[in-house]
């Protein structure tokens, strides 16, 4: 068991390397922003446990390996199902039972679904006996997917695959919708804000953490009854910012420009803030 946890350490750390964080594209700047957020908001407990699993490659730095799910899709094929929840055309709502399904209809196979798988998983840590699970690749994983299902078009409609499958242009560049969330939205608020500088992005969003959202902060914390984690919650605000947001007034081929940017702008912050903060106070719940 020991000698299997150590070779799949060393992959992850090895694929680290591959794959550092450092380049721009959530995207790459979304998920380090929701692991910067949640990494200082750790309690003792949680905050050894995570330094005693991330791979030693990491520096202690849990944003260095926070988009680590993307990069290994192509190495673990059956884990592309668990980035989103595909719901039902314009009903603009989200039910466990009905939706978290993959392609095959396989349920529990959705975003939500292996939130609660690795919550479960992490939650054998510091047991007696050594944990079946490899307890370093279930905090990668529940650390991207924690900020995957608080982007609205991952919990988008099943026609339009949360938005891959509208086109559209960014100003003058073309893509497709779910790009422009994943990262056209945040890159271009860092160029013209932040001289293209995430850390300033990052603080701006800590300080309406501390001010402007501050009275809310502890909703967000909070889970249902005894639950470690609620990503129902969470998968329903997001088809609900899907709907009011980022699919509004969107056809094939719209052009979306400054008002689209500057009316978006605050429910991605906003989602970037809640994902960093429930990320914290899963972990602290998982490893008090």
């Amino acid at each position: 068991m020991e000698f299997c946890r150590i070779h799949v350490v060393a992959i992850i750390s090895l694929l680290v390397l591959l794959f550092p964080s450092t380049t721009i594209a959530w995207g790459e700047d979304g998920h380090a922003i929701v692991c910067k957020i949640a990494q200082p908001r750790l309690n003792e407990a949680a905050a050894a446990a995570v330094k005693k699993l991330l791979p030693k490659s990491a520096g202690n730095d849990l944003t260095s390996v926070c988009s680590w799910a993307d990069h290994v899709k192509f190495i673990f094929p059956w884990s592309s199902a668990l980035h989103y929840i595909d719901t039902p055309d314009d009903l603009c709502n989200y039910q466990y039972n009905r939706d978290c399904k993959d392609e095959d209809g396989l349920r529990g196979r959705c975003v939500a679904g292996a939130i609660n798988n690795y919550t479960n998983q992490l939650l054998s840590y510091g047991s007696n006996s050594d944990s079946k699970y490899n307890l370093t690749q279930a905090l990668l994983f529940l650390s991207h997917f924690m900020g995957d299902i608080h982007q609205p078009l991952h919990v988008g409609f099943t026609s339009d695959r949360g938005g891959n499958t509208i086109d559209v242009h960014w100003f003058t560049r073309k893509t497709n919708l779910h790009h422009v969330w994943d990262d056209n939205i945040i890159e271009t608020a860092e160029q013209r804000f932040y001289d293209s500088n995430i850390d300033g992005f990052i603080d701006a969003i800590q300080q309406n953490i501390t001010e402007e959202w501050s009275d809310q902060v502890g909703d967000w914390e909070t889970c249902d009854g005894s639950k470690t984690t609620c990503p129902n919650i969470y998968a329903s605000e997001g088809i609900k910012a899907a709907c009011e947001w980022a699919y509004k007034d969107v056809s094939e081929n719209s052009v979306l420009g400054d008002d689209y940017f500057s009316t978006r702008l605050p429910t991605v912050n906003l989602r970037l803030a809640q994902a960093g903060v429930r990320l914290a106070a899963t972990l602290n719940r998982i490893f008090r």
